[in-house]
């Protein structure tokens, strides 16, 4: 996929790293998720592209994480919306 894929998602995956621990981004948010996620994905489909098979796993695993919480989140604020409405 080339250079700048590589460099978008680590920046991405760092961004919300340096984020979270600055205090300036809850690191169960959505945003962070998001960043993590897309950064993560970006990564893990590079490294397959270019058969990197231990940063595939690394990555791919960040995104699933990453999407597993996300949608958990977004779920349980969707229920909230309704049992309190």
């Amino acid at each position: 996929m080339g250079p700048y894929i590589q460099i978008g998602g680590a920046i991405l995956v760092l961004l919300g790293y340096v984020l979270g621990q600055l205090g300036r981004i809850d690191t169960g948010s959505k945003s962070y998720l998001l960043i993590n996620l897309i950064g993560s994905a970006l990564l893990a489909a590079d490294a397959l592209a270019g058969r990197q098979w231990g940063f595939l796993v690394l990555n791919g695993v960040w995104a699933v994480i990453s999407l597993i919480y996300l949608i958990r989140l977004l779920t349980d604020t969707a229920r909230s919306a309704n049992t309190s409405a």
